[in-house]
């Protein structure tokens, strides 16, 4: 009976989520689904403010995601002359606070995000129980991170100016 309990009791261990002792970069990194995303923050040079940075949310794009730009878009963003464009994007989806999933609500609400001028705020809304960042779907959210949180998206986000 004692080994049977052990036994669940391991079992139940390993099906729940690992504690937030990643930061962000390490939990995304740990998926192995966001190779762009975190290329994408070193070459902006933005990978150290989001391991660093406490209380922010990151709506993650997948690898998938950045797949379906244009051919060629990621590359050229990736450019060292293209820092400043990509880091614009990178914080287009970045929250300077701790966002969860239960405070998308029916109606849509505007929330700022960390990039500077021109479009700055993201649209988020909840419809059909399904949350939606601009024309993105949340598709796994409330990852914790030691930081902050992650929301997976199904789309890049990107701003309009």
């Amino acid at each position: 009976m004692k080994k049977l309990l052990a036994t669940g009791f391991i079992a139940l261990a390993l099906t729940l989520p690992a504690t937030a002792a990643s930061n962000i970069v390490q939990t995304a990194a740990s998926t192995g689904k966001f190779n762009t995303l975190i290329a994408a923050a070193k070459a902006a040079g933005l990978a150290g403010a989001l391991s660093k940075t406490h209380n922010i949310t990151v709506f993650a794009p997948t690898d998938a995601a950045f797949a379906k730009l244009p051919k060629g878009t990621v590359e050229n963003l990736l450019k060292p002359e293209n820092k400043h464009q990509l880091a614009a994007i990178l914080k287009y989806h970045v929250v300077p606070a701790r966002v969860p999933s239960s405070a998308a609500k029916i109606k849509s609400a505007n929330i700022a995000t960390l990039k500077k001028g021109g479009d700055t705020t993201i649209k988020v809304r909840k419809r059909f129980g399904k949350v939606f960042v601009d024309k993105a779907k949340v598709v796994k959210a409330d990852i914790k991170a030691s930081n902050g949180i992650i929301h997976v998206i199904d789309k890049v986000l990107l701003p309009s100016s």
